[in-house]
């Protein structure tokens, strides 16, 4: 039997790739982003709390009540935006499923999408299956801040959405007020769509405020507003995200969702609802906790022969090798699992068409122990 592939250009993850080979050479892994510590105790007594309760069976098809309740307060308290928990926030089996959902009921046959590269790897598939076509506008170098300009030359009569996600992964960049402005007046002169990736919106650094699309209103009536549960929570194998959208957006949203998985883990949504009234701080303590991690990390680092770029959210820290080897960054990563027993992910993995920029990706949520041992390694090379 033949078949077709709908995603010709779709192979293993470099997620995949590198975890196995971190596995294979016993190697300290710090490619994919998750931690290496546990969850708070809170939220797993929570979760069985739910489980022996008997909350086991489906829940419903747009989360369970009082978790979108939480969800709406967080946003009013966050951004200011009042918005109903009933018609405007829907919980999903993880980010990458709202991205999917977001883009498979607003983008059809022949649209375009503009993504600004570097970016994660589960958007272009989920256009490509939509029937949609990508359009990758890269960012500015060194600092991954977006060029407007290039956005606004790029977009066509057929264009339908616009892609960003502030704080960025890879690079930790973050979006200023101006980023905000420029692309509300794209928004609204080409009527397009907004997809905003925030699941790193409370790991942000130096004192500054997450910019989320949610506090302009011009910009909230045309956004679908993605955050994960797993980021901010260190569960990253429950699989739990929302999306937040106006009412009309939501329906239709809604529509791909019922259908895609109908409804989401129930225990943990129980779980997260209630560790989101009993414990606000663990969220407004995110940022402190992981901002230690990037500086200890970076003060292990510092006397390696890495280039260290600055990282203002999220948590990966960029690291410029062009001083140890002159190779690709697939071929460096790969060479630093044997030599340093280090595993990192290359940033040409996040574009279309890279640039010539000799950066890999590591992710520092982990234990002191395990960076410790990594910026041991890595000091030798």
């Amino acid at each position: 039997m033949q078949i077709e592939t709908k995603l010709p250009r779709v192979g293993t993850t470099i997620f995949t790739v590198m975890s196995q080979l971190a596995l294979e050479h016993k190697a300290v892994n710090l490619g994919q982003g998750f931690p290496d510590f546990e969850t708070p105790a809170s939220l797993r007594d929570a979760l069985t709390r739910a489980m022996t309760d008997g909350k086991n069976q489906y829940a419903p098809m747009s989360g369970i009540p009082k978790l979108r309740e939480q969800i709406a307060l967080q946003v009013e308290r966050l951004y200011g935006r009042r918005i109903s928990a009933d018609t405007e926030v829907t919980v999903t089996s993880g980010a990458t499923e709202a991205i999917f959902a977001a883009i498979a009921c607003a983008v059809h046959p022949g649209d375009e999408v503009i993504v600004l590269d570097p970016c994660y790897d589960c958007y272009e598939p989920a256009i490509a299956l939509a029937g949609g076509k990508a359009v990758h506008v890269p960012l500015r170098l060194p600092d991954f801040s977006v060029d407007w300009q290039r956005v606004r030359d790029e977009i066509t009569p057929k264009t339908r959405m616009i892609m960003v996600n502030s704080p960025h992964n890879p690079s930790g960049a973050v979006f200023a007020e101006p980023d905000l402005d420029a692309l509300a007046a794209i928004v609204a002169q080409h009527g397009l769509l907004v997809i905003s990736d925030e699941v790193y919106e409370h790991i942000i650094y130096d004192g500054r405020v997450h910019l989320s699309v949610s506090r302009r209103p011009e910009l909230a009536e045309r956004s679908f507003v993605i955050s994960s549960f797993g980021k901010t929570w260190h569960c990253t194998g429950w699989k739990v995200g929302y999306c937040v959208a106006p009412k009309l957006l939501t329906a239709e949203f809604r529509k791909v969702h019922q259908y895609l998985t109908f409804c989401t883990f129930h225990p943990a949504q129980c779980a997260f609802a209630e560790v989101m009234e009993s414990d606000p701080q663990h969220a407004r303590d995110l940022a402190g906790f992981y901002q230690a991690k990037r500086d200890r990390f970076r003060e292990l680092l510092a006397g390696s022969r890495f280039g260290l770029p600055e990282v203002r959210g999220g948590y990966f820290q960029l690291a410029d090798y062009s001083a140890i080897r002159d190779i690709d960054d697939l071929n460096f990563c790969e060479w630093m699992v044997r030599e340093a027993g280090v595993a990192a992910i290359p940033v040409s993995a996040f574009y279309e068409t890279a640039p010539d920029a000799k950066l890999v990706r590591f992710c520092f949520a982990k234990n002191d122990e395990t960076l410790q041992s990594a910026a041991e390694r890595l000091k030798n090379l």
